[in-house]
């Protein structure tokens, strides 16, 4: 039966970094949307997912781009599950992620193992990395929680001995789930129990994909003779399996250019996905009926793909693809979650030993016959009812400590949650401003005229901020939260008052300029965030009194960093919030062609954040925009690294390109899609 043992893991790491602290008031830059074209020739439930309740922003989740490309060795608490046939690494500082899973008989791993933890930029809110088995909830895209801890304990498991369980709130849908994992006796498949629960008393809409990183020289099998395919492009279009355009596309590197192949399992037949090498050894992902989707995700062998593949790891580390399993046919979709109800599915991970080789279908019904003797579907069902039994058992011995915002939302509504205790104790400093507005009916002012924390945008919070003291803070995050509900008119007005009585004016200022560039008010937004950053510099510079007349501005001076009441605990943060703001506000500036403004927030940046590979390229914008091409290039010719550039920005070749007809360097190439698509 499973024992449950803590380890070290050892792994060259980038670290996290603070969080952006500027309110991610714009639209979701998301991949995940299709062209309004392809919408009439899908089927009717997949139209309705398609278009119900996409995410409109990332509030409340914070903006993760704080990270770099340094790496340097770091430890990572482990979770490690094993019987007598598997070892399961889980990291639970990173969202439960299950690192490896090794077939002990075999002495094989049977997932893609990134062997450095290298952040980028394809989270919803930014953090995340490849390799292992991650759970992803929320909406379309890696979950905000990818970089982000969850709560962990041992629990008993339905066989008698023990299982993990892990649990987490889950922010922008508001939903608390878990995921229990165990190994049964003698068993060669690793078994997980997921449920998705949601205690408001409104419809919510949900998602889940169990993404599932595999080496990439290896034949995808799944039960479906069509798929969705869906590409950069964001076109979406159904197409045959295997072969499509002249080459079987279940071979991963017969595709040139990355693309996600949603099969077409039919209603009826086993749902389950496979990735075999040329031997026929493999990994084998099935489950119960209700986890319906089945995808492969390839990265393709242009030069985009193979530079993203370098970019994740370390050069020479064989690429790697997803085989993964969703709610929904396709990661475009959501699904209601009814009020006061859950969903919940097992899902079961192993070896598989089958010939890949042949004719489509010959090769599906031979590796399902070895998957039926291997884990009988009949098992996986009764696995299934019984790990319900089992899924309210309170937790034990507890492992892991997550974020304190499932506590707050127990707090504020007294829900009961069997199974996933949130505890107060796990109640941490983001938490406590508004704990004091819960109990107190105000928000408290930051110390020191500090950057503000993240707003709480559900209604009932919005609705505790509108009776609330009318203070700048609470003028501010009420702001925020009518802006994520879309009442724009109101929120301006709630932070023009607040700007009244402020007197660190910079984050008001900040979120009227953005409300200005929305409304199509370029040069009124470029006024605004010139007028912030002097007013950030003057705060980051200042006393506890926030006055500016202590220091000058940031970047002057060898140690023009941030002193005073930046200096300490505190000096991360507002490094980040300097770089957020200055980066905005340059980008703003140039939009406008005020190009000599946009240098004086440029040299007044701190240099730690000048020499960034984003600023980098800032700068070679900037000197662009100034008509110093020459000098342009040179930063290219230097060489920089966006460690936060975004899946599918193509931002450094479109400046490449403004800057000669020279094709642009494979270090630099980070193209997704066709050219001319």
């Amino acid at each position: 039966m499973t024992t449950i043992r803590r380890e070290v893991l050892t792994l060259p790491a980038a670290p996290l970094g603070p969080d952006n602290p500027l309110p991610p008031l714009r639209p979701l830059d998301e991949a995940h949307r299709i062209d309004a074209r392809d919408r009439a020739a899908l089927p009717r439930e997949m139209a309705r997912q398609v278009g119900y309740a996409p995410l409109r922003s990332l509030l409340p989740a914070p903006v993760r781009d704080g990270y770099g490309r340094v790496r340097e060795p770091r430890e990572f608490d482990a979770l490690v599950l094993e019987n007598d046939r598997l070892r399961a690494t889980v990291l639970p500082a990173l969202g439960g992620r299950v690192t490896s899973l090794f077939h002990k008989p075999t002495d094989r791993e049977l997932l893609y193992v990134n062997p450095v933890l290298q952040p980028a930029n394809f989270a919803l809110n930014g953090a995340w990395f490849s390799g292992g088995i991650e759970w992803n909830i929320g909406a379309t895209g890696h979950t905000t929680l990818s970089c982000s801890p969850v709560h962990a304990a041992r629990v008993p498991a339905p066989d008698g001995g023990e299982m993990l369980r892990l649990w987490e709130w889950e922010r922008l849908r508001d939903l608390p789930f878990q995921v229990d994992l165990w190994l049964p006796e003698g068993s060669d498949f690793l078994r997980v129990g997921v449920r998705i629960r949601n205690p408001h008393e409104r419809p919510v809409p949900t998602y889940w994909w169990s993404n599932i990183a595999v080496p990439e020289d290896r034949r995808v099998l799944a039960p479906a003779d069509e798929a969705w395919l869906f590409g950069y492009e964001r076109r979406l279009r159904r197409v045959p399996v295997p072969s499509y355009d002249g080459a079987d596309r279940t071979y991963p590197r017969n595709s040139a250019y990355a693309a996600d192949w949603f099969y077409e399992v039919p209603d009826g037949r086993r749902r389950w996905i496979a990735a075999l090498d040329a031997d026929g050894h493999g990994l084998v992902q099935t489950s119960t009926d209700v986890l319906r989707g089945r995808k492969l995700f390839v990265w393709g062998t242009g030069p985009g793909g193979r530079r993203w593949q370098e970019w994740l790891t370390e050069p020479g580390t064989g690429g790697y693809c997803e085989i993964q399993a969703g709610l929904a046919r396709t990661q475009l979709e959501h699904v209601k979650l009814e009020a006061e109800s859950e969903v919940s599915w097992l899902e079961a991970y192993g070896p598989l030993d089958a010939d890949p080789e042949g004719e489509w279908h010959g090769v599906l019904r031979g590796a399902e016959d070895r998957l039926e003797a291997a884990l009988p579907r009949a098992e996986v069902d009764a696995a299934y009812r019984e790990w319900l039994r089992h899924a309210d058992a309170d937790p034990g011995e507890r492992l892991a400590t997550g974020s304190g915002w499932g506590a707050l939302e127990v707090l504020r509504t007294g829900w009961k949650l069997p199974g996933t205790p949130f505890d107060e104790a796990t109640l941490g400093d983001e938490q406590l401003p508004w704990l004091h507005l819960l109990h107190a009916g105000s928000l408290p002012e930051p110390d020191h005229h500090a950057p503000p924390g993240g707003t709480l945008v559900a209604r009932p919070w919005r609705d505790m901020l509108e009776t609330a003291a009318a203070t700048p803070a609470a003028e501010y995050h009420l702001g925020v939260a009518q802006w994520h509900e879309g009442d724009r008119a109101q929120a301006v007005r709630s932070w023009e008052r607040g700007l009244d009585r402020a007197t660190a004016r910079w984050p008001l200022l900040r979120c009227l300029a953005v409300a200005d560039g929305e409304d199509g008010h370029d040069e009124r937004a470029a006024d605004r965030y010139a007028e912030a950053f002097d007013d950030l510099c003057a705060r980051a510079r200042g006393g506890a009194d926030g006055s500016s007349e202590t220091a000058g501005a940031p970047g002057t001076g060898e140690a023009g960093d941030l002193p005073e009441a930046a200096a300490g605990a505190d000096g991360a943060t507002w490094t980040a919030a300097t770089a957020a703001l200055g980066g905005e506000a340059i980008g703003a500036l140039l939009a406008v062609g005020r190009t000599a403004d946009a240098r004086s927030v440029w040299e007044r940046l701190p240099p730690a954040v000048r020499a960034r590979g984003r600023f980098r390229l800032t700068e070679a914008a900037l000197l662009a925009a100034e008509g110093r091409r020459e000098r342009a290039r040179a930063v290219f010719d230097e060489g920089f690294e966006v460690a936060d550039l975004r899946e599918g920005d193509e931002v450094i070749g479109r400046l490449w390109a403004a800057l000669g007809d020279e094709p642009l360097p494979a270090r630099y190439d980070f193209r997704m899609r066709p050219d001319g698509d």
